[in-house]
């Protein structure tokens, strides 16, 4: 190699430690950018020249460049912040955003979103950030941009309403009729009157609040009363009823609240074992082919109530005028194994409908569940004094959107006033074959090349991809020690081919001047 070769060499080696140089001050400058990964570079030796000596031919280098800049796509450490859209990839997987202007796609572990004011939960540049809309818990449909639209909860209608009590078997039977005993309550409800049922003629009663198909609120009122029983069973009467004012339900083409039998629902008995413990109970609703279409109290239109699925009795009540009743269960606590056989009714006692008991029924000839369950906390009759445990039911009001949250499985969920929470979206999350061959883009952004693949998706938590950690943003994964480290190493490096070319010129310097 000639003179000038070797300052070639050299200066080969000042270009490559600059380019060192640039890597190292890039990392260096974004050591606090989050989701930042670092790069570092590798060089290698260019082609070689042959030269003949003692009769074999050997080989001088001409140089070095760089081989390669390569990406730590490490995992960086956690920041906490105050922000639930604030959220960081524990693991494998990248973000994925779209550019509303141009539709092209990007992948970041930057996850550092926020909504705008169209809803749409985006990055700092203003990216849509993708997602699955969330059907029943599970992720469905295309991948599509995360955003809220509506900031209200819709409204969804009590189909199930559940009461735990005790009722006290020392009260006494305020209504004692004479042709009905286990239809005393009903025989004397009327639905025309300013009140339906005076408090003198019951012993307890427990009211709930339930929702129709539109959000609204209603009280519905259970009313009970013991029956005097020569079998040394324990058995109450209940009525459920509603405001009489707001039964909607048709009764052979007349609204139901201008009927004496406004506002029952359902009517039924519950028997009790000695100690106290429900053995059974009745559900009796208005049938809608009534026997007399001209009374909808008539005891024969009152019949043996349906179940749902669960087993459990259900009664129809209507409270905005909808073509459909509104069906709800009541749970006191026992319910029905073998509803789906027959009537889901053991009917032995001959009774089928309200019309069928007399003065001589007994609890025995009372109808039963095929297969009564009875569930921990069921009502129960025992001498301490009439009580509500427990209400619950189903249904509830619109609410306002108040708060968002993203869980581990990267579902985002949000909190509403009416004390729902409802899942919205699902996050996906990208990963590549090769990750090395992502174009950088800048912005904490990159883009799928051929030599990256295509990115193959899935959701938080699945498959190989890492979960997602809200109110957190993953830092730059720049260790600041190496990075000063290799900077003192570049430096010496890029100092020592500094003197080849100065060696160099002094070598050339001699020559030139042996010409005088």
């Amino acid at each position: 190699m000639s003179i000038t070769g070797s300052m070639y060499a050299g200066i080969s080696g000042l270009h490559a430690q600059s380019e060192a140089t640039s890597v190292v001050s890039n990392n260096l400058a974004n050591s606090s950018t989050t989701g930042y990964k670092s790069s570092s570079i590798t060089f290698e030796d260019v082609f070689y020249s042959t030269v003949y000596a003692g009769g074999s031919a050997d080989q001088v280098g001409n140089g070095v460049t760089v081989s390669s800049v390569n990406t730590d796509y490490s995992q960086g450490s956690y920041e906490s912040t105050n922000s639930a859209t604030d959220v960081a990839v524990n693991g494998e997987g990248f973000f994925i955003v779209v550019d509303p202007d141009t539709g092209n796609t990007y992948y970041t572990r930057d996850g550092n979103f926020t909504f705008d004011t169209e809803g749409y939960l985006v990055d700092s540049s203003g990216n849509h950030v993708q997602g699955w809309a969330m059907d029943d818990g599970s992720a469905s449909g295309a991948l599509t941009d995360i955003q809220l639209d509506s900031s209200q909860s819709p409204p969804q209608a009590t189909s199930e309403m559940a009461f735990s009590l005790n009722l006290d078997s020392t009260s006494d039977d305020n209504t004692t009729s004479s042709t009905n005993p286990y239809a005393s309550l009903f025989n004397i409800y009327d639905g025309t009157a300013d009140t339906a049922l005076e408090d003198s003629r019951y012993a307890y009663s427990s009211s709930m609040t339930v929702y129709d198909e539109n959000g609204a609120a209603h009280d519905i009122t259970v009313y009970f009363d013991p029956v005097e029983t020569d079998d040394g069973t324990i058995a109450w009467e209940y009525l459920v009823t509603c405001d009489a004012s707001e039964d909607m339900r048709d009764f052979e083409g007349t609204e139901m609240s201008t009927t004496s039998g406004a506002g029952l629902l359902m009517a039924g008995t519950i028997t009790f074992s000695t100690s106290g413990d429900m053995t059974s109970m009745t559900a009796f609703t208005l049938s809608d082919t009534p026997t007399d279409t001209t009374d909808p109290m008539a005891e024969e239109n009152w019949v043996l109530a349906e179940f749902d699925n669960d087993g459990l009795p259900v009664f129809s009540a209507n409270f905005t005028g909808a073509d459909e009743d509104q069906v709800i269960s009541l749970d006191l606590g026992i319910s029905n194994s073998d509803y789906a056989t027959g009537t889901g009714w053991d009917t032995s006692g001959g009774i089928d409908s309200l019309d069928d008991m007399s003065t001589t029924t007994t609890t025995a000839d009372l109808p039963s569940f095929n297969t009564s369950v009875l569930a921990t906390g069921a009502t129960t009759s025992t001498t301490s004094s009439s009580a509500t445990y427990t209400l619950t039911q189903d249904g509830y009001a619109p609410g306002v959107l108040l708060d968002v949250g993203i869980d581990e499985n990267g579902v985002l969920s949000g909190s509403y006033s009416n004390g729902q929470t409802q899942d919205l979206y699902s996050f996906a999350l990208a990963d590549f074959t090769n990750t090395q061959g992502l174009n950088a883009e800048g912005g904490n952004l990159y883009s799928a090349t051929a030599e990256s693949g295509q990115a193959f998706i899935g959701t938080a938590g699945s498959s190989s991809f890492g979960t997602l950690a809200s109110n957190s943003l993953e830092m730059s994964n720049v260790d600041t020690a190496t990075e000063l480290t290799n900077l003192i190493i570049i430096q010496a490096a890029y100092q020592a081919n500094s003197k080849i070319v100065t060696t160099a010129d002094t070598l050339l310097s001699t020559v030139i001047s042996m010409k005088r």
